[in-house]
């Protein structure tokens, strides 16, 4: 970019120079000398009227002694010729311009060819690059990373050591596919990485490339596709060119879900261009030569939308699923990303993985990374505990804000609400731990209790359903048992015990009255990747039988928490009072909170944070429960302002 800003600046330069000669020669600042007659000039000179003459080819400069410059043409006669035509030379400055090829008239002449020239050529180049970008417009857009500088392998992949395994074999057939082709052994030409976002699809296939030492082509699918007919398709014949020239080598597909959505299911219903880009996908990744070592990689997070002819044998014959880690998977990516961070001695990475349930690679990679800018914010050289631990609650809720002021009276209630839960989730067997409970603001939510599981869950019992209504439902049920009314800060509580408790009769089977059925067929437009309609199969008889379970579920729910809250009513008040001075309880505070002897008052800290009150902020909505189980964040919600 720098060196054409030069050269295109060199080329107005010149132009501009032979423009302004041009003008100079052809509008020339001095007057031009006055003609006179032969007759004339040689009457002034007898007269003595001229001070200097200059013989220049066929015609006399004179200069008069009043300082006017004339000029008279005298054609091809000499000196001598003139003089006996009467001119008189006496007391004059007599010169003779020496004969010879005048050059500057000739440049003079040649100038406005030079300058024309110069622009034709300008605006060819012009053109020609212009029609080159054209050109290239159908290239592919792909970013090649050479194999033979590395910068991720497979020791900087953790949590993900099945997956590891499947695609090692892809790395040593690229290293010596001699090896499987002995043996008449095929190595996949497609492998589809699935997984949901941050479990580190991408990473791991930099790392296959890393391992292999092979050229490694990466581009996103929403790259193909532009809104001009024929591009996308293009683009990936021009990608797979390049790879055959490369082998062998791996090109990678980031969200591929962009171009390889199913077929046919356009809200136009037409052959428009993201379809004829996956159509040119298919043929590449079929039309391949057996002995070609190319691989294909692709990650998505939506395998449901996928054509099935990009899923089916000879495309995409691996798929390889990339789940939320384990505790042991967590431990392992901790380590990885808090290398060269200095920790102090005190910190446990296996104490922050079982905190950690539920996150992703990702959420742990910023984990450490908002620790570390925590303890650089306070001054500190290493990351301690209580960094690692705060940063948890910054990930799941967001950062305190201890700027929001709410009023004293509305600071007691949030402590009630968040005492309920976290004293019925105590009582209750199959709840989960209480970990954590805070009425500081932190992102979008007033106040919160966390819920740590033990270990980690794949499955749930209607048991554990149960109690997790109960004890969402524990916030209102302690206002009311108090202030005998409730707010509206049991709002979210309220819609997911709601949305459980339908779950549980509708999808997941433990409703007794109606039994293991599942009632409503969900359909979902592949195009717009999302649930638009569900479909009743099921009477308006069954659809009030459902309303019932529901209802009953949660009014069951309900009283099993009054009831625990009625009988322990002393010790709510007791854990209330212990929230309203330090704010923030947890570990052995929370610990005493449940079991000293309720004739302790509570000590305010040496230190309170002082958190200025203010009408508590809406609350964040938790997502259904997933397949491991996060810590739970019960959170307090902001009353609707009338």
């Amino acid at each position: 970019m720098k060196s054409n800003w030069k050269r295109n600046s060199l080329i107005y330069l010149i132009i501009l120079v032979a423009a302004v000669v041009l003008l100079y020669q052809l509008f020339p600042t001095s007057p031009k000398p006055a003609e006179i007659g032969l007759d004339q000039a040689i009457a002034m000179s007898q007269d003595g009227e001229i001070a200097a003459i200059t013989v220049d080819n066929e015609e006399l400069l004179i200069t008069t002694l009043d300082g006017r410059e004339l000029k008279t043409a005298i054609g091809y006669l000499t000196l001598v010729e003139l003089k006996e035509l009467g001119l008189n030379l006496t007391g004059v400055d007599y010169n003779v311009k020496p004969s010879g090829f005048d050059w500057s008239s000739l440049l003079i002449g040649f100038i406005p060819l030079i300058l024309f020239g110069a622009l034709i050529f300008f605006l060819f180049r012009s053109a020609r690059g212009a029609n080159s970008q054209a050109m290239s417009f159908g290239r592919s857009r792909a970013r090649l990373l050479q194999g033979s500088t590395p910068t991720v392998t497979f020791d900087d992949v953790a949590g993900v050591e099945e997956a590891k395994q499947e695609l090692t074999e892809v790395v040593d057939f690229l290293k010596s596919r001699e090896k499987f082709q002995k043996l008449g052994a095929r190595i996949p030409k497609g492998i589809l990485l699935i997984g949901p976002p941050g479990t580190g699809k991408t990473l791991l296939a930099r790392a296959i490339a890393g391992e292999a030492g092979v050229p490694f082509f990466s581009i996103s699918g929403s790259e193909f596709v532009e809104m001009f007919v024929g591009v996308g398709a293009s683009r990936v014949r021009d990608l797979f060119d390049q790879a055959k020239r490369n082998t062998p080598c791996i090109i990678f597909i980031d969200e591929i879900d962009a171009v390889g959505r199913h077929r046919g299911a356009g809200l136009g219903g037409g052959h428009d261009e993201r379809e004829q880009t996956l159509n040119q996908i298919l043929v590449e990744m079929d039309g391949f030569d057996t002995n070609t070592s190319v691989i294909i990689l692709a990650a998505t997070n939506r395998p449901d939308i996928l054509d099935p002819a990009l899923l089916r044998p000879g495309r995409f014959d691996r798929r390889v699923i990339l789940d939320r880690p384990d505790i042991n998977g967590r431990t392992a990516i901790l380590e990885v990303h808090s290398k060269g961070k200095p920790l102090a001695d005190e910190v446990d990475l296996e104490v922050l993985a079982k905190q950690t349930a539920g996150f992703s690679g990702a959420d742990l990679a910023n984990l450490v990374n908002e620790a570390a800018i925590l303890a650089a914010r306070r001054g500190q050289k290493v990351v301690k505990m209580k960094e690692l631990e705060e940063s948890i609650d910054r990930v799941l809720a967001g950062p305190e804000r201890k700027s929001r002021r709410i009023s004293p009276k509305e600071k007691e209630i949030s402590a009630y609400h968040e005492a309920g839960h976290a004293l019925v989730a105590r009582l209750l067997p199959n709840a989960d731990p209480v970990h954590k409970i805070s009425i500081v603001a932190r992102g979008a939510i007033g106040g919160y209790t966390r819920l740590l599981p033990a270990e980690d869950r794949y499955l749930m019992t209607r048991s554990q359903f149960k109690d997790m209504i109960a004890t969402l439902l524990a916030g209102q049920t302690a206002e009311e048992l108090i202030y005998k009314e409730t707010t509206t800060g049991a709002q979210n509580d309220i819609e997911e015990a709601t949305k459980l408790a339908r779950k549980m009769v509708t999808s997941y089977g433990m409703s007794q009255k109606l039994g293991p059925r599942t009632f409503g067929r969900r359909e979902e437009m592949v195009f717009l990747g999302r649930e638009i309609t569900e479909q009743r199969d099921y009477s308006e008889k069954v659809a009030q039988e459902i309303d019932e379970e529901v209802y009953s579920i949660i009014q069951h729910a309900q009283d099993k928490a009054k009831r625990l809250l009625t009988k322990n009513k002393k010790r709510l008040i007791h854990i209330t009072e212990k929230i309203i001075v330090q704010e923030t309880i947890e570990g052995e505070d929370l610990e005493l909170a449940f079991t000293e002897p309720l004739s302790v008052k509570p000590k305010a800290k040496e230190t309170p944070t002082t958190q200025p009150v203010a009408e508590p902020p809406k609350a964040k909505a938790k997502t259904a429960p997933r397949k491991t189980a996060p810590p739970q964040i019960i959170p307090k919600q902001a009353p609707a302002s009338s």
